[in-house]
């Protein structure tokens, strides 16, 4: 796939500061779910999980680091070179959901033997609520699942907005500051 090159305005939500890719060139992409890019941010190199908007689109997260890095912050027009990769990275895996599947060594062993994209769509579904009680529920069904020998989290959305944080029923959230 070649290059895709776009610019556009960083943002805040919350506390977050976030990068929204334009929809022409989210069109470019091979999924309207969460996809895994490589490239550039103002010649910054990053590999990042491009998050669906829902609405078409994607975004992701500039952590300060990538921030500091890039020279940018929220308000800064940037400029992105991204190619999608079929390379994805190992996940951060949350402790409540490491502790349940160190508890289950059956679920464990699947997991140490699916793809890290799919632990990523696992770990993306468990995150997909605000609620603690239903954050614990997804855990254990996530553990079960696991056990039965399914791969991947099924019935639900991937091209939704799955943060709690930043999006209201699967859409990401308007920004909530902007710097003219």
């Amino acid at each position: 796939m070649s290059t895709i090159r776009f610019e556009t305005k960083l943002f805040t939500i919350g506390s977050w500061t976030i990068l929204r890719v334009p929809e022409s060139a989210s069109a470019k992409l091979p999924s309207r779910g969460q996809t895994m890019v490589e490239g550039t941010i103002n010649g910054f190199h990053l590999q990042t999980p491009l998050e669906p908007d829902g609405k078409l689109s994607h975004w992701f997260r500039v952590d300060k680091a990538m921030r500091e890095a890039a020279g940018v912050d929220e308000g800064d027009t940037v400029t992105l070179e991204i190619e999608p990769t079929k390379e994805w990275p190992e996940p951060d895996v949350p402790a409540d959901l490491k502790s349940a599947l160190a508890a289950t060594p059956e679920a464990y062993n699947l997991w140490q033997h699916i793809t890290p994209m799919a632990r990523w769509e696992w770990i993306r579904w468990i995150r997909s609520t605000s609620q603690t009680e239903t954050r614990k529920r997804r855990i254990e069904v996530a553990c079960s699942k696991l056990k039965a020998g399914e791969r991947r989290p099924c019935c639900w959305n991937r091209n939704l907005c799955t943060e709690p944080s930043v999006s209201r029923n699967g859409v990401l959230l308007e920004p909530t500051q902007t710097t003219e």
